[in-house]
């Protein structure tokens, strides 16, 4: 059964001052579409856990941190950054 992924209004302003900002946008719209269909699928199993019911998951050149609302079958994503790989 798939979630609904919603990205919370920071975070969506957050992900287009990176989009703005970017070098390699198509880079950065490819991540984000990951990102929301991963999330979409199995957000339970994805990334890593943190504290307070959060999770991060990385796709490089994003990060982002997500709730899951497994009764109402909703993923809300609340922060994204730009990653870089070391």
């Amino acid at each position: 059964m798939k979630y609904t992924v919603l990205w919370v209004r920071r975070a969506e302003s957050k992900l287009a001052q990176i989009w703005n900002e970017a070098a390699d946008r198509t880079a950065v719209t490819h991540a984000a579409n990951s990102v929301d269909k991963v999330l979409g699928n199995d957000p339970e199993n994805c990334g890593e856990s943190r504290p307070d019911g959060q999770r991060i998951h990385i796709v490089s050149p994003l990060a982002v941190t997500f709730r899951v609302e497994i009764d109402d079958r909703i993923v809300r994503v609340v922060d994204v950054w730009r990653f870089r790989r070391q």
